[in-house]
């Protein structure tokens, strides 16, 4: 399978903040964020593996890292990172924009990581990557640590299930 450039995933979604989106403190809501993050990141996975359907395995972090408010534009922007056999880590960075002075900072940044899958709804293997500018190459190079630290999650998670109760609440 040959690989791909990471550019060939990438994704821009530019959209203005509605006030339905706006939280008590007059900034964007959270999780109204984390649906664009999912949504731009598995455009990025399709585009990427070029399949029908991808699935989210994790959401590896989302980090706030600064105020997204109405009078912002908010872009994010997602493309393939890193690939595994059949998995692919997506970064996700948000950029706010005020409209009225041109500033832009960097609001938030994430790491998503999909699966593709088949007709069956069994996984595939995905192409690998070319990383090409310093930032692609940047989080190519610490893709490898972030997929043991996911692998290492994923296996306490596990654990973690086998001690959770799944009684009602209202049973006990």
């Amino acid at each position: 399978m040959k690989a791909k450039k990471v550019k060939e995933s990438r994704i821009v979604n530019t959209a203005q903040v509605l006030s339905c989106d706006l939280n008590n403190y007059n900034t964007l809501f959270g999780g109204v964020l984390m649906k664009k993050l999912d949504d731009a990141a598995t455009l990025s996975a399709r585009r990427h593996s070029r399949v029908k359907e991808c699935v989210t395995a994790s959401t590896d972090s989302i980090d706030f890292l600064c105020p997204i408010h109405q009078t912002d534009s908010v872009c994010v922007e997602s493309f393939v990172t890193y690939t595994g056999k059949t998995s692919m880590e997506i970064f996700c960075k948000v950029i706010a924009e005020d409209i009225m002075t041109g500033e832009r900072r960097i609001a938030a940044t994430a790491f998503l990581t999909f699966v593709a899958l088949d007709e069956n709804k069994q996984p595939v293997i995905v192409p690998s990557i070319i990383p090409e500018t310093d930032e692609e190459k940047f989080l190519y190079q610490t893709g490898k640590e972030r997929a043991e630290i996911r692998k290492l999650r994923r296996k306490k998670s596990k654990e973690l299930a086998a001690y959770i109760s799944i009684e009602k609440p209202w049973d006990k």
